[in-house]
């Protein structure tokens, strides 16, 4: 059974791939596999007690997907210490402009839910 939930998932995330392959867009494959996913979830072609398992094991062992990024960290130490303060910068400037963008889009959604509640 986790065998198949599983192919579902990745299934999705070789749609992104083969969609990127073939569009030729420049736009993160794995974006768009999880926007597949979500997609069928929502149209109902995907039942989420097929995904539900798999996925709660993949969030139950986040932990170890961190263990590469630090690794890779502490390879090129060297490097991040050269372009520190570049680095910070723009880490620093994409958090305020994701935050910015985010509560814009929240506003956004927000004031037109509720003129749509007052008209109902």
């Amino acid at each position: 059974m986790l065998i198949r939930y599983c192919a579902i998932i990745f299934g999705c995330l070789a749609l992104g791939e083969l969609i990127v392959y073939l569009t030729g867009i420049h736009f993160p494959s794995s974006i768009i596999g999880m926007i597949l996913l979500t997609l069928f979830l929502h149209l109902g072609w995907i039942k989420l007690h097929w995904v539900k398992a798999f996925s709660d094991m993949l969030i139950s062992h986040l932990g170890l997907f961190f263990v590469p990024p630090s690794v890779a960290i502490l390879a090129y130490f060297d490097l991040i210490a050269k372009n520190f303060w570049s680095i910070s910068a723009a880490i620093v400037l994409s958090t305020i402009i994701v935050m910015v963008i985010t509560g814009h889009v929240y506003q956004f959604i927000r004031k037109r839910t509720k003129q749509h509640h007052e008209n109902i």
